[in-house]
């Protein structure tokens, strides 16, 4: 092929440092923004964001210029350093170490942005270890229930 073409969806998922509510709502849509602002930078345009108070689903069109680490590495180190300028409240933030990302079908799309804008209402009836061994089960993912949740 004379050019390189991709259009991959990647639904990511991080959470706060063990998982403590730090995303308060006086934040989240500044922080939302902030991160839409990376992922555009990065050429990795966003088509969700949102989360819950101790977690954030990101849902993005993978540029072909980056790797999906690189791309998690910088919202993750930015978007942390930026909230630290937001108040005092917020000077102890930080993300968990890892992440889970997964390919999304371009005809399951619109299901998933109604699942990200609808975070809040969700989680009055799951908590995130709930969530995430759902998310994980769905995609088939192998993993030791034992070494998720450290």
């Amino acid at each position: 092929m004379a050019q390189s073409l991709a259009k991959n969806y990647i639904h990511i998922v991080f959470s706060t440092k063990n998982r403590k509510p730090l995303i308060s709502p006086s934040i989240e849509n500044k922080l939302y923004a902030y991160i839409g602002g990376i992922c555009r930078e990065l050429e990795c345009n966003p088509v969700a964001i949102g989360g819950h108070n101790d977690h954030i689903h990101i849902l993005c069109l993978l540029s072909r210029k980056i790797a999906l680490f690189n791309l998690v590495e910088h919202v993750k180190a930015r978007s942390s350093k930026w909230i630290k300028t937001q108040g005092e409240e917020f000077s102890n933030f930080y993300w968990q170490d890892g992440y889970g990302a997964f390919s999304v079908s371009e005809t399951h799309t619109e299901k998933l942005i109604d699942y990200i804008k609808f975070q809040k209402k969700h989680h009055q009836q799951k908590n995130f270890e709930n969530e995430i061994l759902e998310i994980l089960r769905k995609n088939k993912v192998d993993f030791d229930e034992k070494y998720l949740f450290d």
